[in-house]
């Protein structure tokens, strides 16, 4: 803690990163790591717009919003440091993958009703037993299968997708989400040696900066797939001649 400077939220309860605590403010703990989740809001934003002036599906609604939640819960956890918003993080993140998981997989799912029901229980239970138990490690490595698991179909989007545009996309998608891991990587196991550096480059608050591009890229790459397959006739624009989205011109009967 910075000297001088008193605490709003009381002693650390939660897992620190590499940032000293409470140097900008007593009331927030971490600052670069919690102003650095406002992209992800942001971003999250513009394709809730997005998905509803255009009528997509409302998984897509529900996804954006998903994004909204998870970098909401990560600014509290950042300028709280306790344990209860720290687990407010990171429940949220596995809810987001069971929702990838539903649209990535629901297409193809003969009993359509099944895999909202089973995700959702699943969802509920990991949310009591992560409050009962604080998970550690254990949340880590579930989080990374939930991951891995999504993995397989979307590089078949990926390979079914002949538009350059909506490749590159999933391109975006796979240099943010590995550029990222980088930055959370080194702030983790380097934090001993950047501590003593005169300037700390914030690995987390990069990772959380890149994830909110992440998870927009790999949001609107979604969106075109879905539309492809619904025969919406979608693609990829590009606001002010740099910004990404996905733009449908759905059949009259629809």
């Amino acid at each position: 803690m910075a000297e001088g400077i008193s605490s709003f939220w009381g002693p650390v309860t939660s897992a620190e990163w590499c940032e000293k605590n409470y140097v900008h403010s007593s009331y927030i703990a971490e600052f670069f790591n919690t102003i650095s989740n406002i992209p992800g809001i942001l971003l999250a934003l513009i394709g809730l717009i997005n998905a509803f002036r255009q009528r997509f599906e409302k998984r897509f609604s529900v996804l954006h919003i998903s994004n909204m939640i998870l970098t909401i819960g990560s600014m509290l956890y950042h300028a709280s440091l306790q344990c209860m918003q720290q687990q407010g993080d990171e429940t949220p993140m596995v809810w987001e993958m069971l929702l990838y998981f539903y649209i990535l997989y629901s297409p193809d799912w003969h009993y359509r009703s099944t895999m909202p029901i089973f995700l959702f229980l699943y969802g509920a239970a990991f949310a009591i037993a992560h409050a009962w138990v604080h998970f550690g490690i254990g949340f880590k490595v579930h989080y990374a299968i939930l991951c891995l698991l999504c993995v397989p179909r979307m590089y078949k989007y990926y390979i079914y997708t002949n538009d350059a545009s909506a490749k590159r996309l999933a391109k975006l998608y796979l240099a943010t989400i590995f550029t990222g891991s980088l930055c959370w990587l080194f702030d983790r196991l380097f934090c001993n040696d950047i501590s003593r550096w005169y300037f700390n480059p914030e690995g987390h608050a990069l990772w959380h900066v890149l994830m909110g591009f992440n998870s927009y890229f790999a949001n609107t790459f979604l969106m075109f797939c879905r539309a492809q397959q619904l025969g919406w006739n979608p693609e990829v624009a590009h606001f002010m001649g740099f910004f990404p989205y996905v733009k449908i011109q759905k059949p009259k009967t629809q």
